[in-house]
């Protein structure tokens, strides 16, 4: 999962793109509010933002990451105790606000929580499995390993089963916030489909996709 972190304390944000990485996401990292604003359309799942920083404060970032991405996770992270401070994040659409200092521990849950990250075994079908701690597709006694975009595309599918995933969510998810074209978007599907032995992925035309199971 790729998560943009703005906080301007250096040796903090050190330590959380540390245990970040161990957990095998992706992470953009940033001291200057301004430098985090011309980032925010890269195709993040995740942001984490502190309040005070240089140039550009997290309160109006969040503002601005609303107006694009309504369901993406925001959490705040700020030293600040004021009512109206805490009062303002959520009001402008922040799911959690975590007060310094607090333990990296706590942040883990808390991004695990809101961006439905699962470590369990899925059943896709007759001994068809997909395990989510090792991205590992499991038939019978077969391992598909599936490429990184597979991958990112058959878990945003699944975190959102029952639901359709838009063209414009895969390709800001799976290609990280770079351009992909439909042909390309359809290309993948292809592929990842040829590697489930059964249909469990519907296509609602000129929208996306759907996974039942």
């Amino acid at each position: 999962m790729k998560i943009l972190l703005l906080e301007d304390n250096n040796r903090l944000n050190a330590t959380i793109v540390k245990r970040l990485l161990a957990k095998g996401h992706k992470v953009d990292s940033f001291v200057d509010g301004q430098e985090a604003y011309d980032a925010i359309d890269n195709g993040y799942m995740c942001f984490i933002l502190d309040i005070n920083v240089p140039n550009l404060d997290g309160i109006e970032i969040l503002k601005k990451i609303r107006d694009f991405y309504h369901e993406t996770p925001v959490i705040i992270i700020s030293s600040s105790v004021e009512l109206e401070v805490i009062r303002d994040a959520y009001n402008y659409g922040c799911n959690d606000f975590i007060k310094k200092p607090f333990f990296i521990d706590e942040l883990e849950i808390k991004i695990e929580k809101l961006c439905n990250i699962r470590n369990d075994i899925v059943e896709l079908g007759p001994n068809c499995q997909f395990d989510f701690q090792t991205s590992l597709l499991q038939i019978g006694d077969k391992e598909e390993h599936l490429s990184r975009k597979e991958r990112l595309l058959l878990n945003i599918l699944i975190t959102e089963k029952g639901k359709v995933v838009s063209f414009d969510k895969i390709q800001a998810m799976v290609w990280e916030g770079n351009f992909a074209s439909l042909d390309s978007i359809r290309s993948l599907m292809r592929r990842l489909r040829k590697k489930i032995p059964f249909e469990c992925i519907e296509t609602v035309v000129d929208v996306g996709y759907i996974l039942r199971y």
